[in-house]
């Protein structure tokens, strides 16, 4: 079974510069665990069927119009049939007035109300992106992760491979860090991971034989990043004698993590290779697949057609 994440209120409020309206205790100890949100336009006409109470209910100007616009008894009938569901919390966009009856059925409740000047899709667009980030799944991996060019790296292998070491060169060569050994890694999206250090280790980096080193102040706050989507995967490993290593680019890899396949390749170590060169050239191949150059495949491709046969996955 999955494991679910909480996110106090008070972190969605500082988020968002929230105004409270009503909070039936510290926003502290009220905890939010649904990522998604909804606006409640068929609660209001009864329809409950497939409600989720633990997502934030977001009241724009149609909710808003739509209640004012029902008899006192009606409109006083539903917003308590809203209320007395328990929803996790209420939010009013774009600065509308908040009825004497609203405020009154959430103390009833105990239901959070809170108000926001922004407009509803923005805000709701907002809000999802934030609660995915807060609320996704994680795992930690051993490794590193840098940002390369733009892309986000992670470095894998064993223990002593020199992940670390390389990550050093490559911050003196102007890229930046975000997590060394411990990366905790987060499903933003079904296609997006994002990864980051844990709090504890947060700019540190070891490195065997001198110890920790603080990157921050070594290198200067442009050497680290708090997070980072991770675009590709390096192995490292131990060169291997007689091991067939990939020499032309055209077998492509992933690395599955949390249900994300990630483009990932194998770079064998071994004396005098430069890891950090390497990489970044690795870096700038990632980005120029994703936009849709294959350099395999074209140099593939010219030099069947200088053999006149075809290519050789055929």
């Amino acid at each position: 079974m999955e494991e679910t994440y909480q996110v106090p209120l008070s972190s969605v409020i500082d988020e968002f510069k929230m105004e409270t309206v009503y909070l039936p205790t510290l926003p502290e100890q009220i905890m939010i665990s649904s990522p998604r949100v909804n606006r409640p336009g068929l609660q209001m006409v009864g329809f409950y069927d497939h409600y989720e109470q633990a997502r934030m209910q977001i009241i724009g100007k149609v909710e808003n119009l739509f209640i004012k616009q029902l008899p006192k008894e009606e409109r006083y009938r539903r917003l308590e049939d809203f209320f007395r569901s328990q929803p996790a919390g209420v939010v009013v966009t774009s600065s509308l007035e908040v009825s004497h009856e609203t405020v009154e059925l959430a103390e009833k409740y105990g239901v959070p109300v809170l108000r926001t000047e922004q407009r509803t899709s923005e805000f709701m667009a907002a809000l999802i992106s934030y609660l995915n980030v807060q609320l996704g799944p994680r795992i930690t991996r051993h490794g590193v992760l840098v940002e390369v060019y733009g892309e986000g790296i992670l470095l894998l292998g064993d223990s002593g491979i020199g992940k670390s070491e390389t990550a050093i060169e490559l911050l003196k060569r102007g890229h930046r860090l975000i997590a060394d050994d411990a990366v905790e890694i987060k499903r933003v999206s079904a296609s997006t991971l994002v990864g980051r250090a844990p709090d504890l280790i947060r700019h540190y980096v070891e490195l065997r034989g001198i110890g920790i080193v603080d990157v921050r102040r070594l290198f200067g706050m442009g050497a680290i990043k708090e997070t980072e989507k991770i675009d590709l995967v390096i192995n490292l490993e131990a060169w291997q004698d007689g091991k067939m290593y990939d020499r032309l680019g055209l077998d492509e890899q992933s690395t599955e993590i949390l249900g994300v396949k990630i483009p990932s390749i194998v770079i064998p170590v071994c004396p005098g290779r430069n890891l950090s060169v390497v990489i970044e050239v690795a870096a700038m191949n990632a980005r120029q697949r994703r936009m849709g150059y294959n350099t395999a495949e074209e140099f593939n491709k010219r030099l069947m057609q200088s053999m006149g046969g075809g290519s050789f996955d055929e």
